[in-house]
């Protein structure tokens, strides 16, 4: 597969996993910033392969073969990501970009000695799980900040949105997988969140509260 191809892959694959149905065509013109007509031509390059395939009034499908082939991408970007903070000291904000370019590696023995010297990770710095060399994912069981009601604490898991600008707002307000937050109060006006960290006490708008994924402490 071209670099391309593997592209569209992957997005077709995200995209999928918040939709009942195949994805739209719109929607991975969206992701991939390109025409519609773009993505229809790569569509059916993808279906002469075997990897998808489009049908009317429900979008696009992966076949078994291309959800397959898009684990092994999403494994190998979210390997490069834990790779590229744990042991060249990248920041979280840092990394997408870099493993971006790193997922197109061919080599299946590189990746599974990666995976093996990382000691067998589950997640990525973001909180993502990591499929294994056989393409099982193991699901986390989390919600979003909001959806959690006040008087509860939760422990932060993940984020929805991995863009730098999120994150580098995250480590200014020392929000970080593991920490444990506590919902103390949300405005009727603006769904805003407050919350307590530790000792501090602080208020998320309800786009950063909406982002962040957390799990019952």
């Amino acid at each position: 597969m071209t670099h391309s191809e593997e592209n569209y892959l992957k997005v077709i694959y995200h995209l999928s996993q918040t939709s009942e149905k195949g994805v739209s065509t719109n929607a991975i013109a969206g992701a991939m910033e390109s025409k519609p007509s773009s993505v229809t031509d790569m569509v059916q390059k993808l279906a002469d392969k075997g990897l998808a395939e489009y049908k009317k009034y429900q979008g696009v499908l992966l076949t078994d073969a291309g959800t397959r082939a898009a684990l092994m991408i999403v494994r190998k970007h979210r390997l490069w990501e834990v790779f590229l903070v744990d042991t060249l000291n990248f920041s979280w904000d840092e990394v997408h970009d870099v493993a971006e370019q790193l997922e197109h590696i061919k080599s299946d023995k590189l990746i599974n000695r990666l995976d093996e010297f990382l000691g067998y990770p589950s997640e990525d710095p973001h909180g993502d799980p990591i499929p294994d060399r056989d393409g099982n994912v193991v699901a986390i069981d989390k919600k979003l900040l909001s959806e959690i009601v006040p008087g509860k604490t939760v422990i932060c898991v993940g984020v929805k949105d991995s863009s730098a600008p999120f994150l580098q707002y995250l480590d200014k307000q020392q929000i970080a997988l593991g920490s444990s937050i506590e919902v103390t109060g949300r405005e009727d006006f603006d769904h805003s969140i407050s919350i307590r960290i530790k000792d501090r006490a602080l208020t998320v708008s309800h786009k950063i509260a909406a982002n962040l994924f957390v799990k019952p402490v």
